[in-house]
């Protein structure tokens, strides 16, 4: 299972505020297949296999233009780890171990 983390900008909107478009996006992951993402104040991380993953990625990167945006920009980190199961749960209790927390 891979771990992705994305940041999905829309650009022209006329607008500084970005929440619409956050919650939006929020939505079409609800539809996705395959995947579990939780959204970050800062971006959305999305679990699962990566077809999935990239599957819905596409569907939240063509979603501003849906609603009027001029211009998307993307950004994508992807954590791929294939000789043991994973996820970000695990990853974070991992370290919290090693702090002693």
């Amino acid at each position: 299972m891979a771990i992705a983390e994305v940041t999905v900008i829309p650009i022209g909107t006329g607008s500084t505020s970005l929440s619409s478009y956050v919650a939006e996006l929020q939505r079409v992951l609800e539809q996705q297949k395959g995947i579990k993402y939780t959204l970050t104040s800062m971006s959305t991380i999305i679990e699962g296999p990566l077809d999935d993953i990239f599957a819905a990625i596409r569907a939240i990167h063509e979603a501003p233009f849906h609603s009027d945006a001029k211009r998307v920009s993307t950004s994508i980190k992807i954590d791929d780890r294939r000789d043991k199961e994973g996820s970000s749960e695990q990853k974070l209790r991992s370290v919290q171990d090693k702090l002693g927390l």
